[in-house]
């Protein structure tokens, strides 16, 4: 993800934040609302970016444009299981603020210690921001994942409103933890329409954003390239090698058990101009993940008009979307078949009328992806439409 650092514009300040490909939103207005937005302690650490941390920065910047003025708290810990200080300092920033109070909290730092934040809903106005249920994380001890899923019930069950970051994963809130659907919120990410992609040589050049851990599966996609080296193709993937050590030593051992080490890069986690020089020379962008709420990798690839291979989990259908004449540009496949990834880039090295169709359906949904701006707008709206009086325990 491209890195951008977090700053509270001041009420004159001009934003251009702006819908993908239209106008800008205009001046800040003079009296703003205070929302206090509760984040990772490491959502600006160029180490570890990630899907999440890139859209807490984001509407940080878009939300005055809207109406309300950010004030950033981030928390350091090993969210969501943090330890006792990280703990405590949650506690103290949550009682520092006035009663009444609006809040957002990012869902990793809310959603594993309700001791901490159902209290509050007391007397803050609480809301939660849910990039990925904690139960979904691939790779957990069931043990854990259970008491990770009772916890996030309980918080979610406790505030006032919840957000999430597509309607499939609005649906899968409401349905999973029981929640009343009025008070569960979609407001998927937005996209930054970026120069269109040359390529390479318009089919070998494969690219894969994600953070090198078990949810992105990336062994699943070694295995479906060992399956095709008689194809000439290439893969970069870009993505932080800290969260889990033991997987990526994993992967390291398979991509030399297959013998792909001159062909398959773990380039580590790029941004800026260095992020921007790997999508330009992508020609086809390839994701395997377990679990997606949406997929931001996706939407940014199609902002770039590269098509897509995916696994078909969560919201990625929604983040491959359609081109406004109907057609698909990317092609989804079973999480757990490495089979089915390997017969489609089969098809795609083969056939040149399948990479025309992709390539064609990826430059229309490029022109149609919304921008920030529409992110920042739903998030505002559910921020307006909080109780006056913080929800009181049942």
């Amino acid at each position: 993800m491209t890195e951008t650092t977090v700053h509270r514009p001041s009420p004159l300040t001009y934003l251009p934040a702006q819908r993908a490909g239209s106008e800008n939103v205009g001046i800040i207005p003079m009296s703003l609302r205070t929302v206090h937005f509760v984040l990772p302690g490491g959502v600006d650490d160029p180490a570890t970016p990630s899907g999440g941390n890139a859209y807490d920065r984001r509407v940080s910047l878009d939300l005055p444009g809207f109406g309300w003025q950010v004030q950033a708290h981030p928390v350091n810990g090993d969210w969501p299981r943090p330890d006792a200080e990280a703990r405590a300092e949650l506690t103290r920033v949550l009682r520092e603020l006035p009663d009444g109070a609006v809040v957002l909290l990012d869902g990793l730092v809310a959603c594993g210690v309700p001791e901490t934040v159902v209290p509050e809903a007391e007397r803050l106005r609480l809301a939660v921001l849910v990039h990925l249920p904690l139960g979904d994380e691939t790779g957990l001890d069931p043990a854990v994942a259970a008491e990770l899923d009772a916890r996030e019930r309980q918080v979610l069950r406790a505030v006032a409103a919840v957000v999430a970051t597509s309607d499939w994963a609005v649906r899968r809130l409401v349905s999973h933890h029981g929640l009343a659907p009025e008070r569960v919120h979609a407001a998927a990410p937005g996209a930054d329409i970026a120069p269109l992609a040359p390529g390479t040589d318009g089919v070998s050049q494969l690219l894969c954003v994600a953070s090198v851990t078990p949810r992105k599966g990336q062994h699943r996609l070694v295995e479906a390239l060992a399956a095709v080296t008689d194809l000439p193709w290439s893969c970069t993937c870009v993505g932080a090698l800290t969260q889990d050590p033991a997987y990526v030593d994993r992967l390291r051992g398979l991509i030399a058990e297959h013998g792909l080490q001159d062909r398959f890069h773990l380039a580590g986690p790029r941004a800026g101009a260095e992020l921007d020089a790997s999508y330009a020379a992508a020609d086809l962008m390839v994701l395997a993940s377990y679990a997606e709420t949406y997929g931001m990798a996706v939407t940014e690839a199609l902002a770039r008009g590269i098509p897509v291979l995916a696994t078909d989990v969560g919201g990625v259908g929604e983040a491959v979307g359609r081109a406004p004449d109907g057609g698909v540009p990317g092609i989804l496949v079973p999480p757990e078949d490495p089979a089915a990834l390997a017969a489609e880039l089969r098809g795609w090295f083969g056939e040149a009328d399948v990479r025309r169709r992709l390539k064609s359906a990826a430059r229309g949904r490029r022109a149609a992806l919304d921008g920030w701006a529409n992110t920042a707008r739903s998030l505002a709206g559910v921020l307006g439409r909080l109780p006056k009086e913080p929800r009181r325990a049942a």
